[in-house]
Parts: C-alpha cells; sequence; structure tokens
C-alpha cells in the first residue's frame, strides 16, 4: 500500500499544469504574471458565491424581514453590505495575491522564465507586477460587488449564481467560436471577465482589446450597474 500511496503522489505533483509552463526559449509568448495569477480565474466562482449568500441567504431564511425592520433604509443596507463583503474580499485577495505572486516568484524561474529569456524576476518593484498584484485584488472585490448587486436584483441564490458566473465564463467562450475577428474583440472587450483580467498582463500589451486599466474598467461598469439594478428592486420591492 504504501508504494502505491507513494507513486499516486508522485504522479500528482508531477502532472501537467499552469505551474508547469515552461519558456525553453526568448520570446516563448507566455506572461509570467499571467501565469502565477491564474488561481484567479477559479478563485472569482467563490468570490461570487460568498457574497451572493451575503444576500440571498436572507430571503431564503426570512431574516431579510427582521433586517429590514431594523434597518428600513434599504440602500444604505445594500451600501453596509457592499462595504463589508468589499473589506474581506479585499483582505483575503491580498494574501491570496502575496501568495501566488510569491509562489510565481520561486517556481517559474526553474521553468526558464529567467533573465536570459527576457523574463525579470517577478517583484513588487517591478511597476507592471505591482499592477497586476494590485489588480488581481481589485478585480476580486469587483466580481463581489457584481455578484451582490446580482443577488440582491434577482433574491434567489442559485438563480444569481447562475446568471454571475455565465456572465464571466459564458461571455468569453462565445467569444472564441465567433468567426469574426471585429466582433470578438469587441465581445472580449465588454466580457466582464476577459476585459477585467487584462490587468493582470505585463507583456504583449499592444496586442491586448483593450489597455489593463480600461479593461478593469469595463468590469467596474458592469460591477456598478449590477448594484443600481439591485439597489432599485430592493427598494421598489417588498421583501
Amino acid at each position: 500500500m504504501s508504494a502505491a500511496l507513494h507513486a499516486e503522489w508522485t504522479k500528482l505533483r508531477t502532472s501537467p499544469g499552469t505551474a508547469s509552463a515552461r519558456c525553453p526559449a526568448a520570446g516563448c509568448g507566455q506572461d509570467p504574471s499571467k501565469i502565477s495569477f491564474t488561481g484567479v480565474d477559479l478563485g472569482q466562482a467563490a468570490v461570487a458565491i460568498v457574497a451572493v449568500l451575503a444576500v440571498s441567504a436572507e430571503y431564503s431564511t426570512g431574516m431579510i424581514r427582521t433586517t429590514l425592520a431594523a434597518m428600513p433604509g434599504r440602500i444604505k443596507l445594500l451600501a453596509a453590505k457592499a462595504a463589508v463583503v468589499s473589506v474581506l474580499i479585499l483582505a483575503a485577495g491580498a494574501l491570496a495575491a502575496a501568495g501566488s505572486l510569491l509562489t510565481g516568484w520561486l517556481i517559474l524561474p526553474g521553468h526558464g522564465f529567467t533573465r536570459a529569456h527576457g523574463f525579470a524576476p517577478l517583484t513588487l518593484a517591478d511597476g507592471p507586477v505591482l499592477r497586476a498584484t494590485a489588480g488581481s485584488v481589485l478585480y476580486l472585490a469587483l466580481i463581489g460587488l457584481l455578484s451582490l448587486g446580482a443577488a440582491a436584483a434577482v433574491r434567489d441564490s442559485a438563480v444569481a449564481i447562475g446568471l454571475v458566473l455565465g456572465v464571466l465564463y459564458l461571455l468569453p467562450i462565445v467569444a472564441a467560436v465567433v468567426s469574426n475577428a471585429t466582433v470578438r474583440r469587441h465581445l472580449l472587450q465588454a466580457a466582464p471577465m476577459t476585459a477585467g483580467l487584462d490587468i493582470q498582463a505585463t507583456t504583449g500589451l499592444r496586442s491586448l482589446p483593450l489597455s489593463p486599466w480600461q479593461g478593469l474598467a469595463v468590469l467596474a461598469a458592469w460591477a456598478a450597474g449590477a448594484l443600481l439594478a439591485g439597489g432599485l428592486l430592493l427598494r421598489l420591492r417588498d421583501a
């Protein structure tokens, strides 16, 4: 049994994955920053779920009536939830981003991402890397606000989670199967995930559909729209 466990452990830790990306020569076309922050692509799903439950859980249990009785100002209530969720996500996101950056700094040089191949070490002293790190944290916070607004608008947990994850993950898939290059580019510019994640890019910036900060602004617009819709519906509807 010990031999079998050892064999499975060896296979598991040596299986190909994002961290096993290699750069055998200069100009390999990969962005070490985006590789290091790949976990954000999956982590945003957890952020979305937590943010949705911050609103919809009260509707599912009926606690929303007690909450609204104690705080009749519904916009103030939504703002308070947004503030609490944002602080929580920013704190967790900062820890996750720091861990991802450290992991990339330790692992990627062994896979060819070195100065000899044209890649500077991943460090916060480097402006683009600092922007990618801070931007990843802001990205997660904006995903939380987008999810919070969606939950306030539709109330139901499953519907809100499905709506948010659909917008995040399905729009890039739709863009990928569109044959017209102009339409595809516009879809990538409008999709909250692809636009927002441009903030992580440190190489090939000219080839991006939007600049890093423009992309994050697109996601911010989605989050603002969701919060506006959620706030209006929360104010107009009964509990």
